[in-house]
């Protein structure tokens, strides 16, 4: 089913993501819609702890501040044009992140991707859900009891996912510059206090480049998801370049200061902001507003499934997701599977260097988004040959998985270089092997790429 352009360009102010793959996406998200969005996605309370891998990278000397904060911007730059990049994509063709790789890969191809998306999502949906009932424990010192704090966090985040381009819309108006607010707050409250001074090399600069950049292409699975509603191209990047860019060197400059005050102890963090002048109040709009993070996850699984039966309500499937992802976090520890979704955001590193490849070459343009469209294994082997590069590169700590990986790395001496990037390596390995092949369309000429696919 072609989709009618004219229609989504002219769709009111205040229309809907539509319900089933099978309609069209109304293009309703402007520039400001967008910033709005990535730039409260670049923020998170995962983000202010998380700086310690920029700070001190697994295996080398800790970094001084200035090398870490310049790592911090340069990983951000890098991950941001490949964001922005699938970000155009799905503003091109209206089609959402998985589907897309139903023109990359095939369409039968694009299932094992879709699948872990899914995995990854939930994962990260249970994360968020964990990190903000921590968040509003540490606001009412316990009081609150733990699952109470993870049901009402899983009821706001699903509720969210019913109007999610109402909810984007909202973020623009309100939420943003609250957030840019409490930011302020924390990081002038940070200031006032002696800052002890982070001594260290740079050493291990590309490898905190690394963890950087890796955390701006976790978002690549999901983004065209969101922009497949942008009204125009150039929109969609600048949103997701420059939103989700700022706000991420903001929130890992805040936390490589904060890290500093409480000795890189990272649980330490939050109990850090609260003690800040109106500290309590920066923390609270930053704790509420990570259910975005959880609402972005949760909404994206349902697109994925969707990928697999476009006729699934993502309504429905959205409810379900979210229960699902409140009794995960009520019943499981999750640090137990940390390790499996970073394996898995490994995996789409080099699919997002294809997935660039594919835009330099063509655009985006006369992709077969069919599900029945023929596999093209050029960029199949593309994305292959990247993750293997990542795995010599950084084998990861998954028991048995890494041994083997360590073994091979070690015999073709790919390991214990600190100058080299996993991420930046496998990616550009995908773009180079991808562009031969990137240029092949997969439909005959003058005919249309088409978001819905075809009907179960």
């Amino acid at each position: 089913m072609a989709v009618d352009t004219r229609s989504e360009l002219s769709a009111p102010a205040h229309a809907e993501a539509p319900t089933t793959l099978n309609e069209a996406a109304p293009r309703t998200l402007g520039l400001l819609d967008q910033l709005g969005f990535w730039g409260n996605v670049g923020v998170s309370l995962l983000g202010f702890s998380g700086a310690i891998a920029i700070l001190a990278p697994y295996g080398v000397q800790p970094l001084s501040f200035a090398a870490a904060f310049t790592a911090a911007v340069v990983g951000s730059v890098l991950g941001g044009l490949i964001l922005g990049g699938s970000l155009v994509l799905g503003a091109r063709t209206g089609a959402p992140a998985m589907v897309l790789l139903r023109g990359l890969l095939g369409g039968r191809a694009s299932v094992l991707p879709t699948v872990l998306n899914i995995a990854q999502c939930l994962g990260w949906a249970v994360f968020e859900l964990v990190t903000i009932s921590i968040g509003l424990q540490a606001l009412t010192h316990g009081d609150l009891p733990r699952w109470l704090c993870l049901v009402l966090a899983g009821a706001v985040t699903t509720a969210l996912t019913i109007r999610p381009l109402g909810w984007i819309r909202t973020l623009r108006k309100y939420v943003s510059v609250l957030v840019v607010g409490a930011l302020v707050i924390l990081l002038v409250g940070l200031l006032r206090n002696p800052v002890p001074e982070l001594t260290g090399s740079w050493q291990g600069f590309w490898l905190a480049v690394d963890s950087a950049m890796a955390l701006t292409i976790s978002w690549v699975p999901l983004g065209a998801d969101y922009s497949r509603h942008s009204r125009s191209a150039p929109a969609a990047f600048a949103g997701g370049f420059l939103g989700y860019g700022l706000t991420q060197v903001a929130c890992l400059g805040i936390g490589l200061v904060a890290l500093a005050q409480v000795a890189q102890d990272g649980d330490k963090i939050f109990d850090l902001f609260i003690g800040l002048p109106l500290g309590t109040l920066a923390f609270a709009i930053l704790v509420i507003r990570e259910c975005d993070q959880s609402f972005a996850n949760v909404y994206s699984t349902a697109i994925s499934l969707q990928n697999l039966r476009p006729s699934l309500d993502r309504r429905v499937l959205t409810v379900l997701i979210g229960a699902l992802t409140t009794a995960l976090a009520l019943t499981i520890n999750i640090d137990d599977y940390a390790n499996f979704l970073y394996l898995i955001g490994a995996v789409f590193i080099p699919m997002s260097g294809a997935l660039i490849a594919a835009w330099i070459r063509g655009r985006g343009r006369d992709w077969n988004l069919a599900a029945d469209a023929p596999a093209r294994p050029g960029m199949l082997l593309a994305w292959l040959v990247g993750f293997l590069c990542y795995q010599l590169i950084n084998p990861g700590s998954i028991a048995h998985w890494s041994d083997f990986w360590t073994s091979a790395g070690t015999r073709l001496h790919t390991l214990g270089h600190p100058w080299l990037s996993a991420s930046i390596a496998s990616f550009v390995v995908a773009v180079l092997v991808a562009l031969p092949f990137a240029g092949t369309r997969s439909l005959p000429a003058g005919t249309r790429s088409s978001a819905a696919g075809s009907r179960r």
